[in-house]
C-alpha cells in the first residue's frame, strides 16, 4: 500500500515537474516566435516606403511617439546617469587613492559609461517609462477592438501602430545613450576634481586618453539593439492581451520583466563578441 502510494506521488511529481518546464520552454518559444515576426515585418514597412515613394512610412506618427517616449524620459535618464557617475566616482576613489591613482577614475569611469552604463541605464529607464506605457496603449486598444476595427478596414496593425512606435524607440534610445554617456562622465569629473585632489584638466586628458570610436560606436550599437529589443516585446505583450483590464495589467507586467532580462542577456552578447572581434 506505502510503496503504490509512493510511486504515485513520485509519478505526480515528474509530471507536475515535466508540465512546469514544458509550459516553461513552450512560453519562451512563442515569445521569440512573436518577436521574431514582429521585428521582420516592422523591417519590412520600415523599408518599403524606402524602396516605394508611394508607400508612406507615417512621419508624424514616430515624431508623436518619439515626443511621448523620448522626451519625457530625458530628464529621467539624466538624473539616473548623473547618479550612476557619481556612485562609481566615489566607490573607486578608495582603492585608487591608495595607490596614488586616483586620476584613473576618469579611464574606468569613461570605458564603464561608453561601453556599458550608458545604454544599459537608458534601456531599463526606458523600458519602466515608455515600454510599460505602449504594452498597456496597445493592449487597450485590443481590448477595445480597436485592432480588429483595423483590420476591418485593410489597415495592417503592425504597419500603423507597432512600425512608429518601435523606429521612435530605436532613434531615441539611441539619443537618450549619448546624453547619459555624457552626463555620467561629467558628474563623475565633477565630484572627482571638486573633492578628490584631481584637476579638471587631468580628468579630461584622462578621459580622452581613454576612450576611442570603438567605445562610442559599441555603446551606440548596444543602443539600436536594445530599442528593437524593448519595443518589440512592448508592442507584442500589448496584442497578445486577453481578458479585459487584468490582461493590461499583466501584459505591461510581463513586458518591464521580459525586457530588462533579455536586455541584460542581450549586452552579454554584444559584449563577448565585440571581445572576440577586437573592440576592446
Amino acid at each position: 500500500m506505502n510503496s503504490t502510494s509512493d510511486m504515485s506521488t513520485r509519478g505526480s511529481f515528474i509530471i507536475r515537474g515535466m508540465a512546469f518546464w514544458g509550459a516553461f520552454w513552450l512560453s519562451i518559444f512563442t515569445l521569440i516566435g512573436g518577436l521574431w515576426f514582429i521585428i521582420w515585418t516592422s523591417i519590412k514597412w520600415t523599408v518599403r516606403p524606402l524602396l516605394i515613394p508611394a508607400v508612406r512610412l507615417g512621419k508624424d506618427a514616430i515624431v508623436a511617439q518619439m515626443v511621448r517616449v523620448g522626451v519625457k524620459s530625458i530628464a529621467i535618464v539624466l538624473v539616473v546617469s548623473s547618479c550612476i557617475g557619481l556612485i562609481l566616482a566615489m566607490s573607486m576613489y578608495p582603492p585608487l587613492a591608495e595607490l596614488g591613482q586616483q586620476s584613473r577614475i576618469a579611464n574606468i569611469v569613461g570605458i564603464a559609461v561608453f561601453r556599458e552604463l550608458g545604454p544599459l541605464i537608458s534601456a531599463i529607464v526606458l523600458t519602466g517609462f515608455a515600454g510599460a506605457s505602449i504594452a498597456a496603449e496597445i493592449g487597450t486598444m485590443v481590448v477595445g477592438e480597436e485592432i480588429e476595427a483595423l483590420e476591418a478596414h485593410a489597415l495592417n496593425p503592425i504597419r500603423f501602430l507597432v512600425v512608429p512606435r518601435v523606429i521612435a524607440t530605436v532613434i531615441s534610445l539611441i539619443l537618450l545613450t549619448i546624453l547619459a554617456d555624457v552626463f555620467g562622465v561629467v558628474s563623475s569629473g565633477l565630484i572627482t576634481c571638486l573633492s578628490f585632489d584631481v584637476s579638471s584638466q587631468v580628468y579630461i586628458d584622462n578621459t580622452l586618453a581613454q576612450l576611442n570610436l570603438s567605445d562610442f560606436l559599441t555603446g551606440l550599437i548596444k543602443s539600436l539593439f536594445f530599442g528593437v529589443i524593448l519595443a518589440s516585446i512592448a508592442c507584442y505583450n500589448g496584442l497578445k492581451v486577453t481578458g479585459g483590464a487584468a490582461g493590461v495589467g499583466k501584459a505591461t507586467t510581463d513586458t518591464v520583466v521580459q525586457t530588462i532580462v533579455i536586455v541584460i542577456i542581450a549586452d552579454l552578447v554584444f559584449t563577448s563578441i565585440f571581445l572576440v572581434l577586437g573592440w576592446t
